[in-house]
């Protein structure tokens, strides 16, 4: 019957309880699923996370470097994660709650176009961060 109309016969459904065919053009039938993926793949966003070091003992110049790089990786539609490391100096771990201040900074800095993913969480010489873009509205 496939033949007399000029068509293929195709399975559309071959893992159904009982496997659908059907009487179709399969090149166009192809054209169309490519056609679709390559839609879906058009309208995805793929997000990823930049991640921006800082030190303790960072002068204001720096930061206000880093802060710069930072907006630019957010309004890009980035996460961005801020990393404080105590290199070698694990007396700088003992007040740790001054150089939260350095993260707190970041986050009243950014909280115009970002909001805060994951709170300041110390992991073992490193304490971070993770800042997510807002949505627009």
């Amino acid at each position: 019957m496939a033949e007399e109309a000029n068509l293929d016969l195709v399975c559309v459904a071959p893992n159904a309880k009982i496997p659908v065919c059907r009487f179709l053009d399969y090149s166009k039938f192809r054209y169309e699923q490519q056609r679709k993926a390559r839609e879906s793949r058009k309208n995805q966003k793929i997000v990823s996370i930049k991640e921006l070091w800082v030190s303790p003992v960072i002068s204001a110049n720096d930061f206000e470097t880093k802060l710069k790089n930072g907006r630019r990786f957010l309004l890009e539609g980035n996460k961005l994660k801020i990393t404080l490391r105590f290199v070698r100096r694990m007396r700088m771990l003992s007040n740790e709650t001054d150089y939260m201040q350095i993260l707190n900074n970041f986050i009243e800095r950014t909280q115009d176009i970002a909001y805060v993913e994951s709170h300041p969480s110390l992991d073992g010489r490193n304490m971070s961060i993770l800042l997510s873009p807002k949505k627009d509205k």
